[in-house]
C-alpha cells in the first residue's frame, strides 16, 4: 500500500527552488551546480543509491562494479565532477597513453602490440606507435595515417555527418577490414558502444578528433581504483549533503505537472513538491512518460532513440594470472580485460572483469553458455589462466546501457531546454555532442543547471563551468 502523499511545500516566492529527478551522474551534477549557485535543491532518486548505471554492489566479500567504466584526459567535465566530489585521487589517469593489444591468432611471443603516445605534438605523438604497430601491415599503417588526417578535417557538428555511418566512410578512405578491427573498432566499440558500420560518422569523428587528434595527452586513460560506489554514491552523497541538497532515495517520481501559479508540482508515492524549476535527469523513455504536453515539439522522437547493451563477465581465479592492469584483444570475442582485484577487496587470487560492448549476441545468453564461451578464450589470451582454478564466474548485464549511436540519432537528441518554462532535460542521451559516456552525462547535467538558472533568473557562476574553458 502506498503512503499518503505529504502536502505540497509552501511557495517561498524566491525563485530559488529546484527539483532534480534522477540521481545518476547527470542528476547529481545538476543538483551540485544548482546548489552551488544558491538554489534550494531536492534530488529524487527511485533506486536505493546514487550513481545511475555506474554503480557497485556486494557479492559475498567482493565489491563489484556493474561494469568497467573509464574516462580520458579529454573528459574535462567528468574530471571537474571528480574534483567537485573530492574523488580525483581515487580515479587517476595514466601518465601517458599505453594500451597493450594482444592478437591471439599470432604465435606465442609475437602477440603483443601497443598503442602509446610520445611527448610530441599532434599528430606526431602517435607516429612512432603506429609505425611499429605489429597488428597491421606497412601499407595498412600508412593508410590509417591518411584516414586520420582526413578525419581531423571533419566537423563533428556538421549535420550531414550524422546521416552517414562510420564504416562506409572508413571504406571510402581505404581502410581494410583488418584496419577496422585492429584499430578503429578497437577504440570505437569501447567508446561508442557500436561497431563502425552501425555508428554515426558525426559521433565517431567527435571521438577520434577529440581523443586522438586534439592534444597529445587527450587519450590518456583513467579509471576508478576503488569501487564506483565509493565515487558516484558515497562521495557524491557527501558532496550533496555539504552543498545543502536534500536527497531522497527510493523516491520514484510518478507525475509532473504545472500548478495554477505557473510553478511545477512533482509527485512521488510519498510526497508532492511544488518548485520553481525541474531537471529531468532520467532515461529517454522515462522522460517521455513524465513530459507534460507541449514540452517538446515531437516527444515521440525520444522513443526513436535506440539503446545498446553492454555485457560484463566477471572471473575470480585462485591465483594471479595477469600482470598488467588491463589489456585489449584481437582474434577473440574478448574485448577489454581489467584487473579489479584490489578495487574489489579480494585478498587472495585475482579478479578479472571483461567489458563487452555492443554485446547484442551475448546479452541474453545463459550464464552457463557464457562460461563455456569465455573461459576458453581467456585461456587462449592469458597463459596464466590455464593452470589456475576458477573460484567464481558471474555476469552483469546492462541491456539498455547506452543510447545507440546510429546514423540519424543526432536529430533525435533534445537539448537541455524545453518549451515548458523551468523544465530542463539532462542525461547522456541528450544533445551533448558526445556519445553515451560519463563525460556526456556530466556535461548534460551542467547544461541543464545552466538552463534552469536562466529560467530562475539566477546568475551563472563562472567557477561552476570552468571545465568548458579547458575543453
Amino acid at each position: 500500500m502506498s503512503e499518503t502523499p505529504r502536502p505540497a511545500r509552501a511557495h517561498t516566492g524566491t525563485g530559488r527552488d529546484a527539483v532534480v529527478v534522477g540521481g545518476g551522474l547527470a542528476g547529481v551534477t545538476a543538483a551540485l551546480a544548482l546548489a552551488d549557485a544558491g538554489v534550494r535543491v531536492t534530488l529524487l532518486e527511485g533506486r536505493p543509491r546514487l550513481g545511475g548505471l555506474a554503480f557497485s554492489f556486494q557479492r559475498g566479500d567482493l565489491t563489484v562494479d556493474n561494469g568497467q567504466h573509464v574516462y580520458l584526459r579529454c573528459c574535462t567535465a567528468y574530471r571537474w565532477f571528480l574534483d567537485r566530489i573530492e574523488g580525483t585521487a581515487l580515479a587517476p589517469l595514466q601518465n601517458r597513453l599505453d594500451v597493450p593489444v594482444v592478437d591471439v591468432d599470432k604465435p606465442e611471443g609475437r602477440r603483443l602490440g601497443r598503442l602509446r603516445r610520445d611527448p610530441l605534438p599532434v599528430p606526431l605523438h602517435l607516429g612512432r606507435s603506429l609505425a611499429a604497430y605489429p597488428h597491421l601491415s606497412l601499407a595498412e599503417r600508412a593508410s590509417v595515417g591518411r584516414a586520420a588526417l582526413a578525419l581531423k578535417g571533419l566537423d563533428p557538428a556538421d549535420p550531414a555527418l550524422d546521416d552517414e555511418d562510420f564504416g562506409s566512410w572508413l571504406a571510402r578512405h581505404g581502410q581494410s577490414a583488418r584496419a577496422v578491427e585492429a584499430l578503429w573498432d578497437l577504440v570505437g566499440v569501447a567508446t561508442l558502444n557500436a561497431v563502425a558500420g552501425d555508428a554515426s560518422l558525426g559521433l565517431a569523428a567527435m571521438v577520434f578528433r577529440t581523443g586522438l587528434l586534439s592534444e597529445p595527452g587527450a587519450a590518456d586513460i583513467g579509471w576508478a581504483h576503488v569501487p564506483l560506489g565509493d565515487l558516484h554514491d558515497r562521495l557524491a552523497r557527501k558532496a550533496l549533503d555539504a552543498a545543502g541538497v536534500r536527497t531522497e532515495l527510493r523516491a520514484r517520481v510518478t507525475s509532473l505537472s504545472r500548478t495554477a501559479d505557473g510553478r511545477w508540482s512533482v509527485r512521488t508515492a510519498g510526497e508532492t513538491i511544488d518548485t520553481d524549476a525541474v531537471v529531468l535527469a532520467v532515461p529517454q523513455r522515462e522522460t517521455h512518460d513524465l513530459l507534460p504536453a507541449g514540452a517538446l515539439d515531437d516527444p515521440g522522437r525520444l522513443l526513436r532513440i535506440g539503446t545498446a547493451p553492454i555485457l560484463n563477465v566477471h572471473v575470480v581465479y585462485d591465483r594471479p594470472v595477469l600482470a598488467r592492469p588491463f589489456l585489449t584483444a584481437l582474434g577473440t570475442p574478448v574485448q577489454w580485460v581489467f584487473d579489479r582485484t584490489a578495487a574489489s577487496g579480494l585478498e587472495e587470487g585475482q579478479y578479472l572483469a571483461l567489458s563487452q560492448s555492443a554485446a547484442h549476441d551475448d546479452i541474453d545468453a545463459p550464464v552457463a553458455d557464457l562460461r563455456e564461451r569465455y573461459l576458453p578464450e581467456l585461456e587462449r589470451l592469458i597463459p596464466g589462466t590455464r593452470t589456475a582454478r576458477v573460484r567464481d564466474f558471474f555476469v552483469t548485464r546492462e541491456r539498455t546501457a547506452t543510447f545507440a549511436p546510429t546514423p540519424g540519432v543526432g536529430r533525435l537528441r533534445p537539448g537541455a531546454r524545453t518549451k515548458a518554462p523551468g523544465l530542463c532535460l539532462a542525461g547522456a542521451w541528450t544533445a551533448t555532442g558526445w556519445p553515451a559516456t560519463m563525460e556526456s552525462a556530466v556535461r548534460s547535467g551542467v547544461s541543464a543547471a545552466d538552463a534552469a538558472l536562466h529560467a530562475l533568473g539566477r546568475p551563472r557562476p563562472r567557477r561552476l563551468f570552468q571545465f568548458e574553458e579547458a575543453a
